[in-house]
């Protein structure tokens, strides 16, 4: 499936890590102390952020009198347990990426996650090896929607974007990644089925599960 194409860049959260329940919870949770609801746009707009720019997000939406810092810092009590020891691979995720280490692909990760968060949970699940690099939104200067960490990601496994294909399940990772020209792939999942049509018109190709990668 890849071709000439010889770097992989996957999104983490709901692409190879079936992570954003700990997500919603973590939402619920922490609106719900503060006596609101989750809006159901509220994920949607969140999503393709980075922590800062979440949190501030968070605090002018619903008014809120802590500082960035003290919302970042609740939310990663409340996610550190569940990313060391609870959030699991996505089903063929291991194989899949045994698969392109033995084709000697180059494989990065470009993520809006925090490696406090992702590193324990990689290597609790026998992934982190396989990875030669790793980008955050955290180190660029724009969010998931445009090119900026896919093509951080693509410099740090030294390939063009034209060399490289990213593996997302949000429409704003499909979109930013267009924009540099990557071939992309769609990764269904639970937790953003709502875009599921628009992302399976924009991406490249669009699938269910990384088993219908295997062997091509």
């Amino acid at each position: 499936m890849l071709g000439e194409r010889r770097g992989a860049i996957f999104d983490l959260d709901g692409t190879l890590l079936d992570s954003m329940g700990v997500w919603r919870k973590i939402d619920e949770d922490f609106l719900g102390k503060r006596g609101f609801a989750v809006p159901e746009d509220y994920l949607v707009a969140i999503t393709s952020k980075n922590f800062d720019a979440a949190a501030e997000y968070t605090i002018a939406r619903f008014g809120l009198s802590e500082s960035r810092e003290a919302v970042i810092a609740e939310w990663f009590a409340m996610a550190q347990q569940s990313y060391a020891w609870e959030v699991e691979a996505k089903p063929y995720v291991l194989e899949y990426l045994q698969q392109l280490k033995a084709e000697g692909v180059r494989i990065a990760a470009a993520t809006s996650s925090d490696e406090r968060l992702f590193l324990p949970c990689l290597k609790h699940l026998g992934l982190y090896e396989f990875f030669d690099a790793f980008a955050v939104t955290a180190e660029v200067p724009r969010g998931k929607g445009f090119p900026d960490v896919y093509r951080l990601a693509s410099e740090r496994i030294g390939l063009s974007p034209d060399f490289c294909v990213v593996y997302e399940d949000i429409l704003k990772g499909i979109e930013g990644a267009k924009m540099d020209a990557y071939y992309t792939v769609g990764v269904e999942d639970i937790h953003s089925a709502y875009e599921k049509e628009d992302i399976r018109r924009l991406a490249d190709r669009y699938i269910v599960s990384f088993e219908e990668l295997l062997g091509t």
